[in-house]
């Protein structure tokens, strides 16, 4: 039979059962309470609505808007259309093909002969006696005519149109308002009123007694219990422990800094000053040394060298140098560059 040999797992430190605690506390009797509330009025206004405000608006308020919306769109086609279309189709254009036809009759069949006649055979009696009475006449029939197209058929559509479609638009706004809007406005202010006094009004006196009584019996004990404590921490925890830690942290610096001199001491002492003198009384000498001796050997060598070269190959010619004049800078060729002005002889070779 195998033993499970694996290490017991560390449980939660006090700290966190001490804040732990409170969190559950407060989520079981504050959060969960708001949280059912908020449940019950988000049914609550579903219920409400599915069962009242949807069945009233799909079958009341909407049929009343529909019926208004048409009768007001037959009240102003029967307004601003219908007279217009009318007296444009049974009265102006049968009264202006009307006057064309007696226009054109009475110019070919009257006038024109009248004008004629007038021309040929009257004179200045005629004027008096027939023309004078005949521009009263076409006086009297042009303003029957001005009256006839401009000014009774506007005084019969307002007398016997507009005049009976206003006093039937004011009656039927009238009766709408007593006989529809009074009573679905009195059925919709009694259902606000309902509302209020038997769920509204109820679902608010009881959040505001469960807030008081939450805070009365709940958070101001839980927050006077965690302020007591959390001074309580500070006071006889942290401060303590802050001072313990301030005075170890000082103790290990001074540890620490004679530790570090000690080792920085040790080192010198077996390392440093050691080395040093090494490299004064021993390293420095024997450098300077090696360095003479292979100076002297490089020069040896090259001396050595130089011999075998001559013994070999002879010395190179060289051009036997001219005797010149301690001038300063004077020449006595006219192309040649200017000596120096120090003439001093020159090594050969």
């Amino acid at each position: 039979m195998e033993t499970d040999t694996r290490p017991p797992t560390g449980g939660d430190g006090c700290l966190v059962g001490v804040i732990r605690i409170p969190v559950k506390i407060v989520a079981v009797l504050v959060v969960l309470p708001v949280r059912v509330v908020w449940e019950l009025l988000v049914a609550a206004g579903r219920a409400v609505h599915r069962h009242v405000l949807g069945p009233l608006y799909a079958h009341v308020v909407e049929p009343l808007l529909r019926a208004l919306g048409r009768l007001l769109t037959t009240l102003l086609k029967l307004v601003f259309v219908w007279p217009w279309v009318g007296l444009w189709r049974y009265v102006l254009v049968p009264v202006g093909r009307g006057l064309a036809w007696l226009g054109r009759g009475l110019y070919d069949q009257v006038l024109a002969p009248a004008g004629r006649f007038l021309t040929a055979w009257l004179g200045r009696g005629g004027m008096r006696y027939l023309l004078a009475p005949l521009a009263k006449g076409v006086t009297w029939i042009g303003w029957a005519l001005g009256m006839t197209l401009f000014v009774w058929p506007w005084v019969a559509l307002w007398r016997y149109v507009l005049a009976p479609v206003g006093r039937g638009i004011v009656r039927l706004a009238a009766m709408a308002h007593r006989y529809v809007l009074t009573p679905v406005g009195h059925g919709l202010v009694w259902l606000a009123v309902a509302v209020f006094r038997y769920l509204l009004r109820p679902v608010g006196l009881g959040l505001v007694w469960l807030v008081v009584a939450l805070y009365r019996y709940l958070l101001r004990p839980v927050g006077l219990g965690a302020a007591w404590l959390a001074a309580a921490l500070y006071r006889y925890v942290l401060t303590p422990v802050g001072q313990v830690l301030a005075w170890a942290w000082h103790v290990a610096g001074l540890i620490v800094g004679a530790l570090w001199r000690g080792l920085t001491w040790v080192s010198w002492v077996l390392v440093g000053w050691p080395a040093s003198r090494v490299y004064r009384h021993v390293l420095t000498p024997v450098g300077h040394a090696a360095r003479e001796v292979w100076r002297t050997g490089r020069a040896a060598v090259r001396e050595a060298r130089a011999t075998v070269r001559r013994a070999l190959f002879g010395t190179p010619p060289v051009e036997p140098a001219r005797s010149r004049a301690r001038t300063l800078g004077s020449t006595t060729a006219a192309d040649a560059a200017p000596a120096d002005e120090i003439s001093l002889p020159r090594r050969q070779g």
